[in-house]
């Protein structure tokens, strides 16, 4: 049945849009442009909020007087929260409704973000970092779930190759932009107006996201499986915690037993949910039965592990390998968003019309580069120069950006629309456990080497090891893809 607001509204819609005309066209109506730019404003916010705080860090430890320890949890508070509540907050969009949902979950990350903003006190900025995690954790899967189950053939491919470039462009310009927002010093609020911003963009949000987003639920969702939710959230933090804290603690027992504990207590919670197939589970299994989705799964844990361990250690070898100050550093990363953002236009641009083989293409585009850049490394004992390194880094930048939204695009084309919101809590949390890997993996490869000597020979030696790792990743992403379709799919049923 086609959309009032969209032109392809799916079958289990429970509230949709009256303010447009029906149309049976594949064109998407301006109401229809509205609600996706809503949608990847939301996303947008929680890409930022993650990248953007990394910058500041230094200037909150200063003005607040936390402690290191303190400084930390800022990040991992934020981290941990949203990775526990990715699953149960896709599930609560398919019961309840994920228009709803994404609003509840985008007032509550909005007011946080306010407190963020005004807190004095490191105590009150970790529990208001902790409650933005809670918001995220709701209102990122009805993202994904939303594009799913409205858009259909290549508009639903040109809206996630939109996803996709929000993400890279996110991802890597928001160090950049926490250095220009705290160099300002805005009416001398120094970091706080990262937080504030917030503020007037998740209420335009609310309010456009409520009149132009439709709604749609799943139809045999009727409850929520509590227990399910208790176990995969305590498997989560089981594994999450022990990946982020490990490092810093230089792995004592109680990360690999807590480790162990986290594998154990998935086991019971698939167990579970095997259990609770015909009654409303947490995860539906069947998504697992095909290769399609499975395969875009493990390719997207892939993909958050390279980016946890590629961009944490270029980060460090910019800096300390090469002697880059931070705006430098910026400089670099600005010229991977560049890539980035292109590759990603050129997704959008195909509109699936190459199934896998574009994010692989863009895959092997990546691979090429990361060798190119690792030999520039290694022939210049000095290192290369911000305008030595901008052609492979670039390319580095384009080839990622043309994997993102083609391959969440095909991972979940072939899932049913009632369980379109578990199915993207279930992508955003291998995003999120794949990040949490590549920074554990981090020290095994780069810390290991470096002994955290500030040397720049050390350093630049560990990075072009830690480049075969990266490689390595790439490699098994890009044959993890052969399960995906070569061509993108239609729509799901």
């Amino acid at each position: 049945m086609p959309s009032p607001a969209l032109g392809n509204e799916p079958q289990h819609t429970a509230e949709p849009p009256a303010h447009d005309t029906p149309d049976r066209s594949s064109k998407t109506t301006r109401a229809a442009r509205i609600a996706l730019v809503v949608l990847l404003v939301a996303e947008l916010m929680d890409i930022l909020d993650q990248s953007v705080v990394l910058t500041i860090l230094p200037a909150v430890q200063d003005s607040t007087g936390a402690e290191p320890a303190a400084v930390q949890w800022l990040t991992a508070g934020y981290s941990l929260t949203v990775a526990v509540g990715l699953i149960t907050g896709g599930r609560l969009g398919d019961i309840h409704g994920r228009r709803k949902i994404l609003l509840i979950g985008t007032l509550v990350f909005t007011l946080a973000s306010l407190l963020c903003g005004i807190a004095t006190g490191p105590g009150v900025l970790i529990a208001a970092r902790v409650v933005q995690g809670a918001g995220v954790a709701v209102m990122i899967p009805q993202v994904l779930a939303t594009l799913h189950v409205t858009f259909d053939g290549e508009n639903r491919s040109r809206a996630f190759g939109l996803y996709g470039a929000v993400l890279s462009l996110a991802n890597v310009l928001g160090p950049v932009l926490g250095g220009v927002i705290t160099e300002a010093d805005l009416i001398g609020l120094g970091w706080r107006p990262i937080f504030l911003i917030n503020v007037p963009v998740g209420l335009a949000v609310i309010l456009l996201g409520r009149r132009f987003v439709p709604e749609s639920t799943a139809q045999q969702a009727d409850r929520l499986d509590l227990t399910g939710m208790l176990l995969s959230a305590l498997a989560v933090v089981l594994i999450v915690f022990p990946l982020t804290e490990g490092r810093s603690h230089q792995w004592p027992l109680w990360c690999f037993a807590m480790l162990a504990a986290g594998i154990l207590v998935l086991g019971v919670f698939l167990r579970h949910q095997q259990h609770r197939q015909d009654n409303a589970p947490l995860v539906a299994l069947s998504l697992f039965r095909g290769k399609q989705f499975s395969g875009g799964l493990s390719a997207q844990l892939m993909l958050g592990l390279l980016c946890g361990l590629f961009f944490t250690t270029w980060t460090l070898y910019l800096q300390r390998g090469l002697g880059m100050n931070p705006l430098m550093a910026a400089a670099a990363f600005v010229l991977l968003a560049f890539g980035e953002l292109a590759g990603a236009t050129t997704a959008m641009r195909t509109a699936g019309r190459f199934g896998r083989r574009l994010p692989q293409a863009g895959v092997v585009i990546a691979l090429a580069s990361m060798a190119a850049y690792g030999l520039q490394i290694s022939s210049r004992q000095a290192g290369p120069t911000l305008l030595a390194m901008t052609v492979p880094v670039v390319l580095i930048g384009f080839g990622l950006g043309m994997v993102g939204g083609p391959l969440a695009d095909m991972s979940l084309a072939e899932v049913p629309h009632e369980n379109a919101g578990s199915a993207s809590g279930l992508f955003n949390t291998a995003m999120h456990l794949g990040i949490a890997l590549g920074t554990a993996l981090t020290a095994l490869v780069f810390f290991a080497a470096t002994g955290g000597s500030p040397d720049g020979a050390i350093n630049r030696d560990a990075f072009t090891g830690t480049l075969w790792w990266v490689g390595g990743a790439l490699t098994l992403m890009w044959a993890l893809m052969f399960c995906l379709p070569k061509r993108t799919n239609s729509r799901a049923g």
